[in-house]
């Protein structure tokens, strides 16, 4: 797919400085720009190699004056880095615009599926379906019975998402996540034995949520696990049943949140993270990477460690920690001292 500088600029509302015609077709750093190339400068501290690329289009600020000569065609906006996020959000809608329905497929005949949706060969969608407008299932995906997709919702490759679940507007759920598997519930015998606990609830998914590849989304026992609006939460994580994440919280790789749980709103939660089952995390929380949380946690906290404790107070007792070698040492030389005395 090919764009000219002047195509560009349409799109970004800016001002061509150069060719308006040069074409490009691939993106670049701007200190490894090819020809066919479009790259953006906005870190002054990358100034130097406007003046040395080969990418045929480079998006600037508007407020950027050449002070040598440059080979590269130049795109003027408001503010460039905005401006090439904007070109790639632009350029991801149209790579991913496909439509129709793909065979070999399979849709359910009470599933009825609406005239702008995707369905890629090899997906499944099962019984009694509901499929909002321009929704996209890419190949090999599974959408079991009863499900609902709210609109503008992409499942791509290999996604499931298990019989009724509810999944709202302008969602992703990315390659090999699971959304609505049986959450981790047995019950143990007398002889030590454990038997399976029927997982019969749901997982609601809200607007605007994005699931990383990955991840597992476990069905409530009873009830629904609840992903609130705006939440996005990166690959490789396990969400377990009956858990509730609240508005726009973000998530790192590989943190696992046990059963019942319940996360509030706008917190920021680091890479393999361990949260213990049947708390209560508050809002606008901060958990530090590799941290392990088995106690209730106030608004506003700032946590690491495992078990975790204030980031204040962690910082403070690393200094002994590192020191403590030195410290032994020293204990160590006043006690002989003490005893040379005695």
């Amino acid at each position: 797919m090919k764009f000219t500088a002047e195509q560009i600029a349409g799109i970004l509302e800016g001002t061509v400085v150069g060719d308006p015609n040069i074409e490009v077709y691939k993106l670049s750093k701007i200190e490894e720009g090819v020809k066919g190339s479009l790259t953006f400068l906005s870190n002054p501290k990358y100034t130097p190699y406007i003046y040395t690329t080969d990418a045929s289009i480079t998006i600037v600020n508007a407020d950027f004056e050449a002070e040598n000569p440059i080979l590269t065609t130049l795109v003027k906006v408001e503010d460039a880095y905005e401006g090439f996020s904007k070109l790639l959000e632009y350029y991801n809608q149209i790579k991913l615009n496909k439509s129709g329905i793909e065979q070999p497929s399979f849709i359910a005949e009470t599933t009825k599926v609406p005239d702008d949706v995707y369905v890629g060969a090899f997906a499944y969608i099962g019984d009694n379906v509901e499929i909002g407008k321009n929704v996209k299932i890419f190949p090999n995906a599974y959408v079991g019975d009863n499900v609902t997709l709210g609109n503008n919702t992409v499942i791509f490759a290999g996604g499931k998402v298990y019989a009724d679940c509810i999944i709202g507007d302008n969602c992703v759920i990315n390659s090999g996540s699971i959304i609505g598997a049986d959450g981790f519930g047995f019950a143990p015998g007398k002889n030590g034995e454990y038997s399976k606990i029927p997982q019969i609830g749901n997982v609601i998914i809200e607007d605007f949520v994005d699931i990383g590849a990955g991840t597992t989304v476990d069905r409530a026992t009873m009830g629904s696990t609840i992903i609130r609006s705006g939440v996005k939460l990166d690959n490789q994580i396990q969400i377990a049943h009956n858990v509730e994440i609240g508005k726009n919280t973000v998530i790192a790789a590989q943190t696992g949140v046990a059963g019942s749980t319940k996360i509030g709103k706008s917190c920021l939660i680091g890479g393999q993270v361990g949260i213990a089952g049947h708390l209560v995390i508050g809002n606008n929380v901060r958990i530090q990477a590799q941290s392990g949380i088995g106690r209730n946690v106030k608004d506003n906290e700032i946590l690491q460690g495992s078990p975790a404790f204030t980031y204040g107070d962690f910082n403070k007792s690393y200094v002994y920690f590192k020191n403590l070698p030195k410290l032994v040492k020293t204990i160590n030389e006043l006690e002989k001292k003490v005893d040379g005395h005695n």
